[in-house]
């Protein structure tokens, strides 16, 4: 991580006040009993850890604390912060840290999950580390979407390479690659069309976007975004999965997680779809951003 884990401490305030504040008083009691367990088991629910994960989070917790013949309540909080560990860090490495001449970037995202304003984030993360970042407008299908783009591209610093409205958005990305290349930038972020996650249409443009870019630039994309909305909760769950099913995606970037008390879906969407959490906005400037960290994001969750 490039030193913003306070950013990610910060941005749990919500969560950490509400369900798993209540989870760490659970851990208060001398003795761990029978009530201890359906307790926990229903705020992480509340939380939206997801009904599924938690019911195998709690499965296993017990079956470590019978094994260990651990007694101390307080003992076992530190038991389920490993595992939650465990559940967020088994992921490959970022590939876009990796050094190569150019690196291309998609990020999908339906519309109004903060897809345009993490684009920016992500543009200025990078050039605060010394990369030279361009940015696509590969959104075609709505002039505002362009439009916003241009506006936030403005606003990081980098240039953005945009088409008319209703343009060919595999062509938006032919050209964006070579605008970077002819301006010596290392780094293409490419927005893509944000309508409905069910649209047929949509997805096989997604999949002709990534064949010109891995016809221009070796082993493109290096990296497919997915923007999720983490005030919607189960609902973006629902969605990632969706995206992963028909577009190859690498990672999460999870938008707007201050704006939440649910912070626990990002152990679903780690758990259940095997997708790991790259990114998360955490707030509303285009500082507020940061590589997810598993160890800083549990210790949030739970105040320390």
């Amino acid at each position: 991580m490039f030193g913003r884990s306070g950013k990610i401490k910060d941005s749990l305030t919500r969560t950490r006040q509400s369900f798993f504040g209540r989870v760490a008083g659970l851990f208060g009691a001398n003795e761990v009993t029978e009530e201890l367990w359906e307790e926990l088991e229903e705020l992480l629910i509340q939380a939206d850890v997801g009904v599924n994960t938690t019911v195998e989070l709690v499965e296993r917790l017990r079956a470590r604390v019978g094994k260990e013949r651990v007694r101390d309540a307080r003992a076992v909080e530190g038991m389920l912060k490993e595992e939650l560990i465990v559940i967020l860090d088994s992921k490959p490495s970022l590939r876009i840290n990796e050094p190569r001449l150019l690196t291309v970037v998609l990020v999908v995202g339906v519309n109004g999950s903060g897809k345009t304003t993490s684009i920016a984030k992500l543009a200025r993360y990078y050039q605060e580390q010394g990369r030279k970042v361009v940015l696509g407008a590969a959104d075609t299908f709505r002039a505002a979407a362009i439009d916003q783009l241009k506006i936030w591209g403005q606003r990081a610093g980098c240039d953005v390479i945009a088409h008319q409205p209703g343009a060919d958005a595999g062509a938006v990305v032919y050209d964006a690659i070579r605008a970077a290349r002819s301006r010596g930038a290392d780094m293409l972020i490419v927005d893509t069309a944000g309508r409905l996650h069910t649209k047929y249409n949509l997805m096989q443009e997604l999949k002709k976007v990534r064949g010109v870019a891995a016809k221009q630039v070796h082993d493109a994309p290096h990296e497919t975004l997915l923007v999720l909305d983490a005030t919607t909760g189960q609902n973006a769950l629902a969605q990632a999965r969706h995206f992963k099913n028909d577009v190859e995606i690498t990672g999460i970037f999870l938008a707007k997680l201050d704006g939440t008390a649910k912070g626990g879906v990002v152990f679903a969407i780690a758990k259940e779809l095997g997708l790991p959490i790259r990114f998360v906005g955490t707030g509303e400037g285009l500082e507020d951003v940061a590589e997810f960290d598993a160890q800083v994001f549990v210790e949030g969750l739970f105040g320390e």
